[in-house]
């Protein structure tokens, strides 16, 4: 039974389905006002067909047909049109009529006896005061649009408070008459706050020099030129598409045709919204509803609605907006575009920057750590020489004093014996003998002391001095560093090189710069100087120079002298020891007051071909190695 009853329901669907696709199409014959590129009324057609198509459950045959003579209100040609259209529709039932807009519905209901007296008529998109005297019937029904232009004068003033004059657009035909003639009088409370200029008996071309012509703090309202002043038809909405070019001013109008393409926006008719109730309504017609029976509420302006490109453009605050306001187009920021790439960024420069401020931190770290080991280490050195010095001082006296002790008692006895009257000649010349034995001692032990200390002949060689230079400002550059030394370096590129032994040298260097480094603790400015130049033709010179506190004439005197010192824990043996090396390398050594502050020391050696020509001049005449020593 379950089975029959389900093969009984598929046979009615099959049926149905049968019959849908063989009926014939509802025929339905959209009128047009003015022609089928008029504005607002050819968006409202173009959503008409597409909603009646998306929404009709049977086939559709649609015809569209325009009224001419509405442009100018001239009723010579109408009955012209009513035979094309009972011609055209002699062999075929027409099962609707839409009239879209109040002109082409004045002329249906005027000829509709002569036409199609049964037909069902749709009013879309048209004003019940725009028909006029004209009756409605009972096979009649409309979607009317009733709204308080003013308001839109108000939305204006709302976001543009300093407006002083607004345009309004609008044309001359019969109908554009009408409305022109209405929103004078909408308007007229606003003509205290603002001057209007109608354009309804300008032509295109005197529109479009009006707007150039606006002043500053204008707006201009579009209410559509289908027919200028002098009967030209604006199709395609050609006033607009120019106004928008030319204008310098923000664009309004009554209805959503041109919102996104212009206008800045505010409480607009929806064309979507007439179109889907015109559809609705005509499915329903279609489907054998009494039009007169279906009522629906006039489509007043939908919430207020702005173009956020016409916002920018113009300078509009959105704090300025009706308050419920949609804001569309709105452009994306860069954070909203790129989000993750932006993040992304800057996690990437933070994760370097934590790197860089953490190599920078161990590169700081490192260098310290690196300062404290030099003085450290410094340190150190400075405490085994004290203790050395220490030890050898101990051994010396202790190894000098026991002949030192021997003289003094031998010397003692010997004057004893000499008080004693009688003194004896070979007990006297025995101390006397003992007393230079001792003493003999004491120097063979002084000997062995200053013998432990001497070097053996240094070897020799030609040195780049420059170079030399640079190598011992490499090895303290640390120590300058830390006491924010500048250095500043005069080095002749053109100079021989010098006869000497590379040791010796750098100790010679090493000590001066050292002293300067010193000497300029605790100055304001501290510049390091070093020159080298040729002072004579075989002779090259080396100039050290500090910004240090200087010296005392009479200490710079002594300064080269073994123990003499003005360090507070200075030794007195760096400089001495300079000395020795320069004269043991046949040079001079000196120093002096700097120009400004600090001291000056230099030292002089012979050039490396200059001491080969001295040597052999030597080793031909001996008098010359005389001179020399």
């Amino acid at each position: 039974m379950r089975i029959l009853r389900q093969l009984f329901l598929s046979v009615i669907v099959l049926i149905g389905a049968v019959q849908v696709a063989t009926a014939e199409p509802h025929r339905v014959l959209l009128l047009h006002s003015f022609g089928p590129h008029f504005p607002p009324w050819n968006t409202i057609t173009t959503k008409f067909r597409e909603e009646l198509r998306k929404q009709s459950p049977h086939p559709l045959d649609l015809y569209e047909a325009s009224l001419q003579d509405e442009r100018f209100g001239d009723a010579e040609y109408e009955p012209t049109f009513v035979d094309y259209l009972q011609g055209l529709f002699a062999k075929r039932d027409l099962n609707l009529v839409v009239a879209v807009g109040a002109p082409a519905a004045r002329f249906f209901l005027r000829n509709r006896s002569a036409l199609f007296p049964t037909v069902p008529l749709i009013i879309a998109g048209a004003n019940v005061r725009a028909l006029g005297d004209v009756a409605l019937t009972s096979n009649d029904t409309i979607v009317s649009l009733e709204f308080d232009q003013s308001w839109l004068i108000e939305g204006i003033l709302r976001i543009l408070p300093e407006t002083t004059d607004i345009a309004v657009a609008i044309g001359n035909s019969p109908l554009e008459k009408f409305w022109a003639k209405d929103l004078r009088s909408s308007f007229e409370r606003f003509s205290g706050r603002v001057t209007f200029h109608w354009w309804n008996e300008l032509s295109f071309e005197e529109m479009m020099r009006s707007a150039r012509e606006l002043p500053p703090r204008s707006a201009i309202y579009y209410g559509t030129v289908r027919v200028d002043a002098h009967g030209e038809p604006q199709e395609e909405d050609r006033v607009f598409q120019r106004l928008r070019e030319i204008a310098q001013v923000p664009l309004f109008s009554y209805i959503d045709s041109h919102f996104g393409e212009g206008i800045v926006g505010g409480p607009l008719l929806s064309s979507q919204q007439v179109a889907r109730e015109s559809a609705a309504i005509a499915v329903r017609v279609l489907a054998g509803g009494p039009p007169g029976s279906i009522k629906t509420p006039p489509i007043g302006l939908s919430t207020p609605r702005y173009d956020w490109r016409e916002l920018q453009r113009w300078g509009i605050s959105e704090s300025n907006l009706p308050p419920g306001s949609a804001v569309y187009f709105r452009e994306a920021t860069i954070w909203q575009k790129y989000r993750i790439e932006i993040m992304a960024i800057c996690a990437a420069i933070l994760l370097q920057a934590a790197l860089i401020s953490w190599l920078i931190y161990e590169h700081r770290r490192r260098h310290m750590a690196e300062v404290l080991a030099r003085d450290q280490m410094a340190e150190l050195q400075r405490m085994d020489r004290l203790a050395t010095a220490a030890e050898l001082s101990a051994s010396i006296a202790h190894e000098v004093n026991q002949p030192l002790t021997g003289i003094s008692t031998l010397a003692s006895a010997a004057l004893h014996w000499l008080t004693r009257g009688k003194p004896d000649p070979e007990k006297m010349r025995a101390a006397l003998t003992q007393i230079l034995e001792a003493s003999h001692s004491a120097s063979e032990l002084v000997t062995s002391v200053r013998a432990m200390f001497a070097k053996e002949r240094a070897k020799r060689e030609p040195l780049d001095i420059n170079l030399k230079i640079r190598s011992v400002l490499g090895v303290l550059a640390v120590e300058m560093q830390k006491d924010r030394i500048e250095v500043r370096l005069q080095l002749d590129p053109s100079l021989p090189h010098v006869d000497g032994d590379r040791v010796q040298i750098q100790q010679v260097l090493v000590n001066l710069v050292k002293n300067a480094i010193e000497a300029m603790h605790g100055e304001q400015t501290r510049v390091l100087c070093i020159r080298t130049s040729l002072a004579q033709p075989d002779v090259v010179n080396v100039s050290v120079q500090d910004t240090g506190c200087g010296m005392d004439d009479a200490i710079r005197d002594q300064v080269f002298r073994p123990l003499v010192t003005t360090k507070a824990n200075g030794m007195g043996m760096g400089l001495a020891i300079c000395h020795s090396i320069i004269t043991s390398h046949k040079g001079r050594i000196w120093a002096s007051a700097a120009l400004n502050k600090g001291t000056i020391f230099q030292f002089e050696l012979a050039a490396h071909a200059a001491r080969h020509t001295r040597d052999a001049l030597a080793a031909q005449n001996p008098s010359v190695a005389l001179l020399e020593s």
